[in-house]
């Protein structure tokens, strides 16, 4: 079973002596959080060579920031070579290599303390490596983010003030803040852990060979949700349903937009939008479980399974597999339980809620705990995800 934060006395070690619940109510969102020795057996789980070599590889998404001065800051983006690592200065630049638990799947465990938020808030682990004074400058984040120092020391500085538009470096995609005046500085350690809500300008600086994991939590504005909704509404809609108005009345003002043709467009446009609470539920869990289209080298070829197959995996006791690149979420009415695999929804009947309950909160499924669930809907939601490759069996050599 997965460990993860809690309400115990012994899982507070990670939020300062703070349980889940206190964290969540004083600090998520609210203030920033500094936990010294927060998980002090942590080692690097990559070495820096390690981690360059996974920037040489193009699917893995990769940033070098590479400090000109103050206020001259340079981006590049993988995959980068061997020759591009040999040419770089000997300070002031840091690597950034994101999604690494879905690349890397065995270090999902610097993820596991965090699965108090929920996972369709996880936006992925990304480790970085700065020599001395590595920084990506001072900036702003749209989203919650948890670092956790691996190796060596870093000076954090914050500014919890609200930051000023205006105060923007032109022509950079970093956010980075022209000013920036800190209010409170901190040099952590191996194991030390310090948690930014959004906006809260930051600067990390490293005092030595660096390694840092940040854990990003996304949050989807307002307009990106309303955008993705329109989107999907959009490819619903009959496309020959248009504006009618058969037996209109002669215009005395052919310039007027009379009272009766706002009404028609107003009501083509109200049964265009009409949709219920279940309804955006629904496309909710479809939305936050969508994949990435940049992950998709990540699943297997298409393969139609047959339920004698399932049986047979089911019954040698094989043990299943979520994807790692893959999105499960689910949520329970009175009468059917809502179970979302990347981006698409499967309704089953209540009694299979512990069963969708199981293959969310898991990453690896037994097989006697799949073959003793009830059968019927139970084949039919995992041949639906073996179709998918939302799930697979598990590798002989892995």
């Amino acid at each position: 079973m997965i460990c993860k934060q809690s309400d115990s006395p012994s899982g507070a070690r990670l939020l300062g002596g703070l349980t889940a619940t206190e964290f969540m109510r004083d600090y998520w969102q609210r203030k920033p959080l500094l936990v010294r020795q927060a998980m002090p057996e942590v080692v690097p789980p990559l070495d820096p060579e390690e981690l360059a070599g996974l920037a040489l590889e193009e699917e893995i998404p990769s940033r070098l920031v590479i400090e000109h001065g103050n206020t001259a800051w340079e981006v590049r983006h993988g995959p980068f070579s061997e020759t591009d690592f040999a040419a770089l200065p000997p300070t002031h630049w840091s690597l950034l290599v994101n999604d690494l638990e879905k690349f890397v799947p065995r270090l999902r465990f610097l993820l596991e303390p965090f699965r108090f938020i929920a996972d369709w808030r996880i936006d992925d682990l990304m480790i970085s490596y700065a020599p001395p004074h590595g920084s990506v400058g001072p900036h702003t984040d749209a989203y919650d983010v948890f670092l956790l120092q691996l190796r060596g020391r870093r000076c954090w500085q914050i500014d919890t003030r609200p930051v000023d538009p205006e105060n923007r470096l032109p022509n950079t995609e970093l956010a980075l803040l022209k000013k920036f005046e800190p209010q409170q500085e901190w040099v952590v350690q191996p194991g030390d852990l310090l948690y930014l809500p959004p906006q809260i300008a930051h600067y990390g600086v490293a005092l030595d060979d660096c390694m840092t994991a940040s854990i990003g939590f996304r949050a989807p504005s307002q307009k990106e949700l309303l955008g993705a909704w329109l989107d999907d509404a959009l490819s619903h809609l009959d496309p020959t349903a248009r504006y009618t108005d058969p037996g209109i009345k002669p215009q005395k003002n052919p310039g007027e937009i009379t009272y009766e043709a706002r009404k028609r467009a107003i009501a083509l446009l109200r049964e265009a939008l009409a949709v219920d609470d279940d309804d955006l539920s629904s496309w909710f869990g479809r939305y936050v479980t969508e994949p990435r289209a940049e992950l998709g080298g990540l699943y297997p070829d298409a393969k139609t399974w047959k339920k004698e197959e399932l049986h047979h995996l089911l019954a040698q006791g094989k043990t299943l597999r979520r994807n790692p690149a893959a999105r499960l979420a689910w949520y329970a009415e009175a009468e059917k339980v809502h179970f979302f695999g990347d981006g698409e929804e499967m309704c089953l009947l209540p009694n299979h809620r512990d069963l969708v309950a199981y293959l969310c909160n898991e990453y690896e499924y037994r097989g006697d705990y799949l073959q003793n669930s009830e059968q019927e809907q139970t084949d039919s939601l995992l041949l639906w995800l073996l179709q998918r490759g939302v799930i697979e069996p598990e590798d002989e050599n892995d």
